[in-house]
């Protein structure tokens, strides 16, 4: 565990590495087994219901007429801020508009100049000190060559610097590249060269690993290396332009071009594991992120001006840097950062910033819920929360707790401009969307949408369970990657009626009626597990590079009393090798993996199930995990806080179970 996770240790937490929405955006909370009666669910081709362990109780979780209507009442009182929010956002249409979102910040300063935009450990800056510290990296970007429609790669932990080197870049109308701070080797290499930046900057803390890259990186990339100082421990390499040095005697003037500059533009790149693959970078257009000031941060989450809101997840992902940081600018509020997120160190930095909101992912709240019950824990001045992934069984439970008043969920993808949220404060929904979308049955064992006889897809009825897909319209385009092959597989046509297009989530959700959902599983290859997604064919090549591995298949599996799902590796050896070399192995997935992209299981096979056209039968895998009563092959974990698998017995498997281990 790297030593910006020790303060995770609290009753037993681990490591939680770059926590975030997840780059999709999208909750990723385990289904719970119903209590009840199960919902109606995607069908196999068999025909068979989905198991209770993969549904949501429909009895528990459909939106009903008198419930929606008690919360209209209730929120009449701040209903103009929520219809303000609306119309606002109604307005945001015309792509060829000229604004942006460093324009937005140049308004805010000229508006309220002395008014704390930033808080930072002990350090504050106003909106007129943000804007000025902007403009003048932008003009020395500038003197670098940057113009609008380049590529800026920001490698920048949790700090202001991550917000002025990327408002910088914006401002020039370029894209500022969010990479993700746990990235490393071939997956950092991957990232840079899909984005083919012109400048690199990079943060003090992020060094290490760019270095271990630099000499496999295109020449012309390494030609312009901005050093982004931090604690200073570490003097500026000498291939690195110091940018504090260097910027010193620029302009701290608004810059033309940035009024030039138009919604449909990107403003930034935020990478997202897809449903297979290497990372691809997602596109966030100025639009959206208009989109969401409005929708989320006035309609939703109705900001005032006094709000402080406490964001730890990490700005190369959309939740901290389009939902929080967009909502913040809504009402010209105050954003304090956290470097990471520390269950020891959270109510402390909410009480000592005076924070009134702050954003999550599910994992996040499921760890404060973990902590020892305290006299204190509603000494705070939190009124709303908002992110994804919170599962109904912590719920109700968070809110009594810690006398939280209103959990805004919302559910939504990098690369699709629609946002459910749930803007009238119900329980376990994430949300509500008004533009068209629908939840269509879905065949799990073929992979596929089921359509009937005329080849259009088949709605579910509310209450049941389907594959969510959305509409895509002008007013909710999809945007998709900057891999134009990646997005032919993100979309449907002819979906109810011959030339109509609609965006392919990917995800299983429950149709709870009045145009709300919530979320059920994912579909695919890629799986949630420590706040990040996992694409398992990544994972895979990494395991096969071990001389011993023959062939690796990875896919998630779920372990009880944690969120998301648990990486696992199903391996088959070469035919010489009898025994797998179980230190080396863990010490290359340990150095060359995210710490969230290692397997916590093993099973050694003597060969894969495939199917007739050559794919893995992960289906039949998943479903045995880590069972002993069902896998005669030897199985493997990776205890917590470990550096060696270790072989998995009834023993071992029982503190599993239990939650004396925990992941």
């Amino acid at each position: 565990m790297n030593k910006h996770n020790a303060e995770l240790r609290l009753s037993g937490v681990d490591s939680m590495d770059g926590i975030s929405d997840v780059e999709t955006n999208k909750p990723f909370m385990r289904p719970i087994p119903s209590r009840t009666a199960p919902a109606k669910a995607a069908t196999s081709s068999a025909g068979e219901k989905m198991t209770n362990e993969t549904v949501v109780n429909s009895m528990d979780n459909t939106v009903s007429f008198s419930a929606l209507s008690k919360q209209l009442l209730r929120g009449l009182p701040h209903f103009h801020k929520s219809l303000k929010g609306l119309l606002l956002l109604a307005t945001v249409t015309n792509p060829d508009k000229k604004c942006s979102v460093g324009l937005r910040l140049e308004k805010l300063a000229a508006k309220y100049p002395t008014k704390t935009a930033i808080l930072f450990e002990e350090k504050s800056y106003t909106y007129s000190e943000f804007n000025r510290i902007v403009n003048r990296y932008a003009h020395y970007l500038q003197s670098l060559g940057v113009v609008n429609g380049d590529s800026v790669a920001i490698m920048v932990e949790n700090r202001p610097e991550t917000l002025f080197t990327a408002f910088a870049a914006i401002k020039l109308g370029a894209v500022a590249a969010m990479i993700n701070t746990t990235q490393r080797d071939s997956v950092l290499l991957h990232s840079l060269n899909v984005v083919k930046p012109k400048v690199l900057m990079i943060g003090e803390e992020c060094l290490e690993q760019v270095e271990n890259v630099l000499d496999q990186l295109p020449s012309e990339m390494t030609q312009q290396m901005v050093y982004v100082a931090d604690a200073g421990d570490r003097v500026c390499p000498t291939s690195f332009i110091d940018l504090e040095v260097e910027s010193k005697t620029c302009s701290t003037e608004n810059l033309a071009c940035t009024q030039e500059i138009l919604l449909s533009q990107p403003c930034f790149y935020i990478f997202t594991s897809g449903t297979t693959g290497m990372p691809k970078a997602s596109i966030m257009s100025h639009m959206r992120w208009y989109k969401a000031m409005y929708g989320i941060g006035m309609a939703s989450m109705k900001l005032r001006q006094d709000d402080i809101f406490y964001v730890s997840l990490p700005f190369y992902h959309n939740n901290a840097l389009t939902v929080s940081l967009s909502s913040v600018f809504s009402a010209g509020a105050t954003i304090a950062i956290g470097r990471k997120f520390s269950v020891t160190r959270f109510w402390d930095d909410i009480r000592h910033y005076k924070a009134t909101c702050f954003s999550y992912i599910g994992e996040l709240l499921r760890y404060l819920m973990n902590t020892e019950p305290k006299s204190n824990d509603q000494d705070h001045n939190i009124r709303i929360i908002i992110g994804n992934g919170l599962r109904p069984d912590i719920w109700t439970k968070f809110k009594s707790r810690f006398g939280i008043d209103h959990i805004d969920e919302f559910y939504g993808a990098s690369e699709c401009s629609v946002i459910f949220t749930n803007i009238w404060n119900l329980d376990n929904t994430a949300g509500f969307l008004p533009l068209p979308f629908d939840v269509v049955q879905y065949d799990i064992e073929k992979d596929e949408p089921v359509r009937d006889a005329n080849g259009f897809l088949k709605p579910v009825a509310k209450g049941e369970v389907g594959l969510l897909i959305v509409k895509v319209t002008d007013k909710a385009p999809f945007d998709g990657y900057t891999d134009k092959s990646a997005n032919q597989k993100k979309v449907l046509r002819d979906v109810f009626e011959k030339g109509d297009l609609y965006y392919n989530s990917g995800d299983l959700v429950l149709k709870q009626g009045f145009k709300h959902i919530a979320f059920v599983d994912r579909l695919g290859d890629t799986f949630r597990w420590k706040g990040e997604n996992v694409a398992t064919t990544e994972v895979e090549a990494m395991i096969n590079q071990h001389p011993e591995i023959k062939q690796s298949v990875v896919y998630g599996v779920s372990i009880p009393n944690t969120d998301g799902a648990a990486g696992m590796a199903a391996l088959t050896l070469h035919d010489e090798v009898g025994k797998l070399d179980l230190p080396s192995f863990t010490k290359l997935l340990q150095e060359k993996l995210a710490s969230y992209s290692v397997p916590i299981f093993l099973r050694i096979q003597t060969e894969h199930d495939i199917t007739g056209t050559f794919k893995y039968c992960k289906g039949k895998l998943k479903k045995e995990a880590f069972s002993l009563d069902m896998v005669s092959e030897p199985l493997y974990f990776l205890p917590p806080k470990s550096d060696c698998y270790k072989l998995l017995d009834d023993s071992e498997l029982s503190k599993i179970t239990s939650g004396e281990y925990s992941f």
